[in-house]
């Protein structure tokens, strides 16, 4: 019978859990069962800045909203023009060390819930990976629902404005960019080729749910694992927190790899803050090899 992990207390609330070495988290990886919750952060090392850690996007940019995104025919061309750079850089990056960490050790994985879009968990072998968000790898009508392929949009935008140069270095989570006011005008954005109603990526904007459906299958997940392992999230947002809490609840350990501290750590019972590539290569490499055993340098 599972039993909660318990938090001691303070004055102040429940403490944190201390931070500890990555030796603590073999014997329960060993274990299999292991369900992967996966946020921004393990994408970093392959060029994609996360949203809040050091350098995060949020501090300098302004995520599109499904709101502005829906009601607004300026607010689509802005998006699909800046979009539209930045998905190059996406359809560009590779699966880093992290990501391949993940994939080694799916004879022990329960599963796989990515907060990202980028497609770097499916890109480095891992199966069945349950996009929460979604991926800019396609493109949805909201008018007729159907999905296409994001490279037959990007064939499409190209087409459409073949006298549009615009660069950037600063690229966003969400495949979106900074460009000045002056770039963004006069892009033209095409429409389904179904029926012309209005095209979005495959993503879940901020303001916009997670499909109820794709939420209860993560809950399945969540339930029928043995342990949750979450690398790179801050959990700032509901939409991964309540797979922690879900968890915690249910007495199912939680275990955090992330630079700096989560919305998740008083309910994790280890916490661990090292870069995740590296981390999670020695993790996979001594699980795998004996189950047990000291990690190096650690």
């Amino acid at each position: 019978m599972r039993t909660r992990p318990t938090l001691s207390w303070t004055n102040q609330g429940p403490s944190l859990p201390r931070t500890t070495a990555l030796t603590d988290v073999v014997p329960i990886v060993a274990r299999g069962g292991v369900l992967v919750l996966s946020g921004a952060g393990l994408s970093t090392e392959s060029g994609i800045p996360d949203y809040r850690g050091e350098g995060g996007s949020l501090r300098k940019h302004t995520p599109m909203t499904y709101e502005e995104f829906t009601t607004s025919e300026a607010g689509r061309q802005r998006y699909w023009a800046r979009s539209h750079v930045g998905w190059r850089t996406i359809a560009r990056a590779h699966p880093n060390a992290g990501h391949r960490a993940v994939t080694t050790l799916h004879p022990l994985l329960a599963g796989v819930i990515t907060q990202n879009v980028d497609g770097l968990h499916q890109a480095a072998g891992s199966p069945d990976v349950v996009e929460l968000h979604g991926g800019l790898d396609r493109v949805i009508c909201l008018d007729c629902g159907m999905l296409t392929p994001r490279l037959d949009l990007d064939r499409r935008l190209r087409e459409a404005n073949p006298d549009f140069r615009a660069t950037t270095d600063e690229i966003n989570p969400d495949g979106d960019v900074f460009l000045p006011e002056h770039q963004v005008r006069g892009f033209e954005v095409v429409p389904c080729e179904e029926c012309g109603g209005v095209l979005k990526p495959d993503v879940v904007f901020f303001g916009e749910n997670v499909p109820r459906p794709r939420v209860e299958q993560c809950y399945g997940l969540v339930d029928n694992a043995r342990s949750l392992l979450v690398l790179g999230s801050s959990l700032t947002v509901m939409s991964g927190l309540r797979f922690v809490r879900r968890a915690a609840t249910a007495g199912i350990p939680v275990v955090i790899i992330n630079r700096g501290e989560t919305r998740g750590d008083p309910h994790a019972s280890i916490r661990v803050d090292l870069p995740l590539g590296k981390s999670l290569t020695e993790l996979a490499e001594v699980v795998l090899q004996s189950g047990n055993g000291d990690l190096p340098g650690r």
